[in-house]
């Protein structure tokens, strides 16, 4: 069972693969903030326990809001009629008053029962008895949301499990322009091999910005490359074409900004004990960072030593205040931006 995210993936591939070759578990309790995986074990769930024939008498999908526990347990305890078992799914679960009842069953599941527990944006109490019930005689899944900065790492592997290779700087794009919705990157990755040609293996940044819809000159991953070198021509006018946008929100940019210095603050205080770190030192102080691009770290932590760094980290909570509302005036989200930028770069 996977405790958070990092496993999460390949403990679903496991799941799925079972399922299609008709080994269900009696009880999945499916629940996190991330829908993506959850979404598709219930989907591979439903699609494999019965055949079309058996549906009409033996499958039972119903909502948490509709339903109480009872009338779930009722369900449940049924046995199928004319098919080797039966299904019960309760989408959004969570919104069931007494859930934690279904314990009472997940205790003693029927080995002729398939019971799915969809939990959408919330988890089980994990000290309560329908967690333990459903851990110990069932499978549960729980999908946690990625952190940002984990993102152009997971779309690599993704791609990599769909028999396709993506530049670092791809991933990195596609990242800033899906955010950590692991769904819209399933949906914008569908979209852009239908528009490639057939057979395409390898994603470049020029795909991602023919078909997705984000330029690369003109992103806050750019912004965070100009900002390292110190580049205030170039850095002051790709905030201003960013800050242009209508999809343009100050707390995601600030929120990448913290990402990039907070790693060039731990990376300026490892250079500082050892001029010469080790790579498990650097993969660590930049965690989530391609080693494709360690060389920008370096260039960065020459123009942004300990000290410098701490000035912006600082500087960037003062205007993550401010993009949320706090004492901006009558500067708009655009100009807080540049302004935020030129700070920056005067530091």
């Amino acid at each position: 069972m996977a405790k958070g995210t990092v496993n999460v993936g390949s403990q679903c591939r496991e799941i799925i693969a079972a399922v299609k070759s008709g080994q269900f578990a009696p009880v999945y309790l499916l629940m996190g903030d991330e829908p993506y995986y959850t979404d598709m074990v219930c989907d591979a769930v439903i699609e494999n326990a019965l055949d079309e024939a058996s549906r009409d008498f033996n499958e039972t999908i119903c909502y948490g809001s509709d339903v109480d526990a009872d009338t779930v347990i009722t369900a449940a305890r049924r046995f199928p009629m004319m098919a080797e078992r039966q299904l019960v799914v309760v989408k959004d679960a969570q919104a069931m008053r007494d859930l934690e009842k279904l314990s009472v069953y997940c205790e003693k599941p029927l080995d002729s029962t398939v019971l799915v527990l969809l939990m959408r944006g919330a988890s089980a109490d994990k000290r309560k008895a329908l967690y333990k019930q459903a851990s110990k005689n069932g499978i549960v899944v729980e999908s946690n949301a990625l952190r940002d900065y984990e993102m152009p790492s997971w779309i690599a592997q993704y791609f990599s499990g769909r028999g396709l290779t993506i530049d670092p700087e791809g991933a990195a794009l596609l990242a800033e322009s899906a955010g950590t919705n692991l769904g819209r990157i399933a949906v914008e990755t569908d979209k852009m091999l239908k528009n490639l040609p057939e057979g395409t293996k390898q994603i470049t940044v020029s795909d991602i910005e023919r078909n997705v819809g984000i330029s690369r000159e003109f992103s806050v991953f750019e912004l965070t490359k100009e900002l390292s070198a110190k580049n205030s021509p170039r850095a002051l006018k790709i905030a201003a074409r960013i800050g242009e946008s209508a999809k343009f929100a100050m707390p995601m940019a600030v929120s990448a900004l913290y990402t990039h210095f907070a790693r060039i603050l731990k990376y300026a205080a490892l250079k500082e004990k050892s001029r010469f770190p080790d790579k498990a030192a650097v993969a660590a102080a930049l965690q989530g960072v391609n080693p494709y691009f360690w060389k920008e770290y370096d260039t960065a932590v020459a123009n942004y030593p300990v000290r410098k760094a701490m000035e912006v980290i600082s500087l960037l909570c003062e205007y993550d205040y401010k993009g949320k509302g706090g004492d901006a005036g009558e500067a708009t989200p655009g100009e807080l931006l540049v302004e935020l930028t030129s700070k920056i770069l005067s530091i």
